[in-house]
């Protein structure tokens, strides 16, 4: 059973808990999603996309309808749900399903629950009430805590305190690209073959700092008048930036595209491609840029450093620095070969380490060996290895 808050091909995590449930090898595993969250199908076409996929390879979707956080009572019906199916391994992805998978798969008895976290649960520090959680709930009841970068399992052990023993490091996989047959992606951004272009994506969060690339529009345009920058995605942070795009004056030079479920036929369009943030898990935006063969820029924070080899694969550059961003998107623009040869050596690293078939390789692996010790310490293994032959 995987445990998500949203199942939609939207959000990293929940697109990565989506193509997990779907990517499981069907002659070893039942493989059930549940999104405590979402709505039913027709309402959201994210989520009515999710839907469809987990059918097509034959996922069980559940939801439980919670619309807030008090809606308590209604894990009561996951724990009957888990029971009901027998269900061997519970995977929660994300701090809230992490917490709440803990406690009602032990309620449940599943013999195995993963905890899955996606980034720094608490990157700016401020909430000590979620690194207790993290520690004396998440980790301590689970069988296994999963970081996606070593970055956060250093930051699980070193700052959490949680025991290494207690932790493991996978990295994540992205799915394969498949731009549109026929699109045009210059067409789709509305501009011309020889503009040059920058792009980036994802949920307008503080993190993601795409203010950053805002100001680093400005510097790139003292250079290159013609440049235009394009960012997908939304959230609470679109107004302000749409304010410092006003105030920069750079409102035909910045273009915020709103929420996109195209991005894979945009991203051709891109020259370059950024991920600014001050704060990343492993990011999938990062991992189709590199599967369009897009040169990267990227801050040198959290997984960007497990993906991005500074010089190799891209270019990385500290956070919080709009000059050194500016700097490097600049230098990729002006040297086409260097961008070339990034752009190849990108996507052929993440065809080489980081696909979903890989991961989801791992995470087999990881839920065998667990239900192996788990079969051996309790009085279910008999099931436990019925659901393995």
């Amino acid at each position: 059973m995987t445990l998500i808050d949203h199942a939609d091909v939207v959000g990293g995590a929940e697109l990565l808990a989506v193509r997990i449930a779907a990517g499981l090898d069907p002659a070893r595993f039942e493989s059930h999603l549940c999104a405590s969250r979402s709505p039913r199908d027709g309402v959201d076409p994210a989520v009515d996309a999710a839907v469809a996929t987990l059918r097509e390879a034959g996922v069980r979707y559940h939801t439980l309808g919670r619309r807030r956080k008090v809606d308590v009572w209604r894990w009561a019906q996951f724990v009957s749900l888990l029971r009901d199916e027998r269900i061997d391994v519970l995977h929660a992805h994300k701090f809230g399903s992490n917490a709440w998978g803990v406690l009602t798969g032990r309620i449940a008895k599943v013999p195995v629950i993963v905890a899955h976290e996606h980034t720094r649960n608490d990157p700016y520090g401020a909430n000590r009430l979620r690194k207790l959680i993290d520690r004396e709930l998440i980790a301590r009841f689970s069988d296994v805590f999963v970081a996606v970068s070593r970055a956060d399992q250093r930051y699980m052990i070193d700052v959490e305190r949680i025991s290494p023993a207690a932790t493991v490091f996978i990295p994540n996989g992205a799915p394969a690209g498949r731009p549109t047959p026929g699109i045009d992606a210059r067409s789709l951004l509305n501009v011309a073959p020889d503009t040059p272009t920058v792009g980036s994506a994802g949920f307008m969060h503080r993190r993601k700092r795409f203010d950053l690339l805002i100001r680093a529009a400005a510097i790139l345009r003292s250079e290159l008048p013609t440049v235009r920058v394009f960012i997908a995605g939304d959230g609470d942070e679109r107004p302000r930036l749409e304010q410092l795009i006003a105030e920069l004056e750079l409102v035909d030079t910045v273009t915020l595209l709103g929420r996109r479920t195209d991005v894979t036929d945009l991203l051709p369009g891109f020259d370059v491609a950024v991920c600014c943030s001050d704060h990343e898990g492993s990011p999938i935006s990062v991992m189709e840029y590199m599967d369009a063969a897009r040169p990267v820029v990227a801050t040198s924070v959290g997984g960007n450093p497990d993906l991005i080899e500074d010089g190799e694969d891209g270019l990385l550059v500290d956070p919080g620095d709009h000059v050194a961003l500016a700097g490097a998107i600049g230098r990729l623009l002006g040297d086409r070969e260097l961008s070339r040869r990034l752009g190849a050596a990108a996507r052929a690293r993440r065809l080489r380490e980081f696909t979903i078939e890989g991961m989801c390789g791992r995470l087999e692996a990881l839920y065998v060996e667990r239900l192996e010790i788990a079969s051996s310490a309790g009085p279910s293994a008999s099931r436990i290895h019925m659901s393995l032959e």
